[in-house]
């Protein structure tokens, strides 16, 4: 919309409440209105563009607001909350869990939010993109493919201080190239894990100035999709007495005491079982823990994550039987009577949930459950079928190591009664 000069109109709203993803919302006659980086309460002005608005100015800042972390925040698309308190901020977080599982008519006790960003997070993935002579390495904004240089990223952990250089260092090797990049870095204890992808393969005549880059940032591997191309040290992290050797890419949660905070409610929730099955187990993060007092069946579709898993079981003493097996979870979940050999499931799904899986376990002969999630709506899709099939959903607690995020991570345990 313009007005008589060609000019886009202004507009000036009130935002009434806090978007599932992250955007302030404001109710007009023509329906609701999205509002990036504006808080509940707060009048704003700015141009509408159908329900999107582009923020011109805040007329009524909220007393909730908050100075920004990053100076690129409002540009980044990776952060879109740093202007939040956080007592609100995690409040906010609360009612996502509570309105994702009241969608599904499902009641419980939804503890308060544990905050679980502790000293930032552990993995990253920047974007490297070539303009003119110009080598740009970073984050998307938001909503776009434009891609802001960062100088520097306040919510990783400072074992990935030298992440983002390091990203940078690579992206120039192979700039001649002119492919865009993904670099993947992970803080390990030996040093970074980087693994790049989209390169094509990478010239023989770059591996010196590989090796010096790896030397200088300490880099402890370096692969291309997946394919090792220089190593200095095996990348590995513990998991509760265990040491784990990463394979490439590997998954991990997000932040250290994201995974401390999620195993310990896993073995809380676990006390007592003594034969568990950990279902989308990646690289041992539950059952490498529930060993310490059970037998423990892992499945994953990743082979070099059951090899890493069942490889780290014996480089701790007293650790019980762990038995691994390649499994596509969602073509071929474990069957009722598969499920009857086990005191109790551990499952921790991608954000597509586990609905195949979860259809199963509705009608096994099972006493108890622990679902990890990190999607409150597959989750709450999910318990509505094991509900359904006779489960009772005990609790829910949700978990934050997606700071500044609409990111949230869940536990939800489940017994039959």
């Amino acid at each position: 919309m313009t007005d008589t000069m060609g000019r886009e109109a202004l507009h000036t709203l009130t935002i009434a409440r806090m978007g599932a993803q992250g955007d302030g919302i404001a109710q007009t006659g023509n329906g609701p209105v999205f509002v990036p980086y504006a808080l509940p309460g707060e009048e704003v002005r700015g141009t509408l563009d159908k329900d999107r608005f582009r923020l011109e100015a805040i007329l009524t800042p909220s007393a909730e607001r908050t100075d920004p972390a990053c100076t690129h925040f409002g540009r980044c698309g990776g952060c879109l909350l740093q202007h939040w308190q956080a007592e609100p901020y995690l409040r906010w977080k609360h009612s996502l869990v509570a309105e994702a599982l009241g969608r599904e008519r499902i009641e419980t006790d939804i503890t308060p939010v544990i905050d679980a960003h502790g000293a930032g997070r552990r993995r990253a993935i920047f974007h490297a993109r070539r303009y003119g002579r110009r080598t740009v390495v970073g984050f998307a904004e938001r909503r776009s493919h434009t891609m802001v240089d960062m100088a520097q990223c306040p919510v990783l952990a400072p074992e990935l201080d030298k992440a983002l250089p390091a990203a940078r260092a690579v992206a120039e090797m192979l700039a001649s190239m002119n492919k865009p990049l993904d670099l993947q870095l992970i803080a390990t204890q030996t040093g970074l894990d980087m693994d790049v992808r989209g390169s094509g393969p990478i010239p023989p005549t770059a591996l010196m100035d590989l090796a010096e880059i790896a030397e200088r940032f300490n880099l402890a591997r370096f692969t291309r999709h997946g394919e090792l191309l220089l190593q200095r040290a095996a990348p590995t992290l513990t998991m509760g007495r265990a040491r784990v050797e990463l394979p490439a890419a590997a998954f991990l949660q997000a932040t250290a005491l994201g995974e401390e905070t999620l195993a310990r409610l896993v073995n809380e929730a676990a006390a007592g079982a003594r034969k568990v099955a950990d279902l989308f187990s990646g690289v041992g993060t539950f059952a490498l823990r529930l060993a310490e007092t059970a037998q423990v069946f892992a499945a994953e579709s990743h082979a070099g994550a059951i090899k890493a898993l069942q490889a780290a079981s014996h480089t701790a003493p007293g650790l019980k039987a762990v038995k691994g097996e390649v499994r596509d979870l969602f073509r071929r979940p474990l069957l009722a009577p598969e499920l009857a050999a086990f005191d109790l499931v551990v499952m921790d799904p991608p954000r597509q949930g586990a609905e195949a899986q979860a259809r199963e376990l509705a009608g096994a002969k099972l006493s108890r459950l622990v679902y990890v999630s990190c999607n409150v709506a597959s989750f709450a899709r999910d318990a509505r079928i094991l509900l359904d099939g006779g489960w009772v959903l005990e609790s829910v607690t949700p978990v934050d190591q997606f700071r500044y995020s609409p990111h949230v991570e869940l536990v939800g345990r489940f017994v039959r009664r």
